[in-house]
């Protein structure tokens, strides 16, 4: 059975000094991630060693490699000019993050947390050609193009009073993001051959169902994750997909793949440096520009295209808005 929110790293890992239990569980997760038949293959255990290795490699240091966490708080906010690009105002920072599902329900299962909660925080960067105002001189300019920046759909990932913890939960978030590409790209194979519909079907479904559960980076529909449903109805598509035939060479294709990815994990999943220099409308100005600020953070991207602004975050709960318990508790019978 798939133990879909556990773990497989400990949280003291060095990168290439890994106990032969870590690397035994996340063969095993890769294969329990993508296509669990992938054990009828001889051998399958040492053709995704190495791969693995590496992919657990990759993940740690990408965790590791991001910054301590900036208090997003009132104070910070104004010294802060990543926060000020983030968000309108600490109004409207404290706002967003107060109605953060994932955090509220860290808030609900914690009711003792107050400061010192961190996490990662993720938002979608927007750019679009405008027609503005300039003074240039003693001239006011219209009309002028101009690059306005925003960020949308703020966004909170494993919250937890302990750094160390925050960082374990995250980097179990990336080797399973990885074997979601891996788990889309054997769906989509399985698309391009006549008589595998049902089998690319049910693929698709467990892709989903993953998703839902939190598997990745991306955003998943609001509310409480009911573990148990989830196994549920991972269990019912790996059963149904033990019911059908496949044979040792669509198999072997289906690990050729997943070993791929693996091994080439550096350009399926990575951070990038971004340096915007903004004015206080957030409109992208020239470095020299006197009233620009220098934006520096960094941008996850992944090899399907899709990128999200990233910062680690330290909370002050106290400072967030309070949430109505009697809401929160009918979110949960919905």
């Amino acid at each position: 059975m798939l133990k879909l929110f556990q773990s497989i790293f400990g949280g003291k890992e060095e990168q290439g000094r890994y106990p032969e239990s870590l690397i035994e569980m996340a063969i095993e997760r890769a294969v329990d991630g993508t296509y669990p038949r992938l054990r009828a293959m001889s051998g399958y255990h040492k053709r995704l060693r190495e791969p693995v290795i590496h992919a657990v490699d990759h993940v740690i240091g990408l965790v590791d490699a991001i910054a301590r966490p900036v208090p997003a708080s009132s104070a910070q906010f104004a010294s802060d000019p990543r926060l000020a690009a983030l968000f309108v105002s600490p109004e409207h920072m404290h706002e967003v993050l107060g109605k953060d599902p994932v955090l509220n329900e860290y808030r609900d299962q914690h009711p003792e947390a107050t400061e010192g909660t961190t996490a990662l925080l993720l938002a979608q960067r927007h750019e679009r050609n405008i027609f503005g105002v300039e003074l240039q001189g003693e001239t006011v300019r219209r009309d002028v193009a101009q690059v306005s920046v925003s960020f949308g759909s703020h966004r909170l990932l494993d919250p937890n009073a302990n750094e160390d913890e925050v960082r374990r939960q995250l980097k179990r978030r990336a080797f399973d993001h990885l074997l979601g590409l891996a788990l889309a790209r054997i769906s989509e194979a399985k698309g391009e051959r006549a008589g595998l519909s049902q089998q690319r079907d049910l693929l698709s479904w467990k892709l989903r169902v993953l998703k839902k559960g939190g598997w990745n980076f991306e955003d998943r529909p609001a509310g409480h994750i009911d573990a148990l449903a989830v196994q549920r109805e991972l269990d019912e598509i790996e059963s149904r997909m033990e019911a059908l035939s496949v044979d040792d060479r669509t198999l072997s294709g289906q690990l050729d793949v997943v070993t791929d990815l693996l091994s080439d994990a550096e350009k399926q999943l990575w951070a990038e440096p971004v340096e915007l220099h903004l004015d206080r409308m957030n409109i992208k100005r020239d470095a020299q520009y006197p009233d620009a600020r220098r934006i520096g953070f960094n941008e996850l991207h992944n090899a399907r295209g899709e990128s999200l602004a990233m910062l680690f975050v330290s909370l002050n709960l106290r400072e967030l808005p309070q949430r109505d318990k009697t809401f929160a508790n009918a979110e949960r019978l919905i």
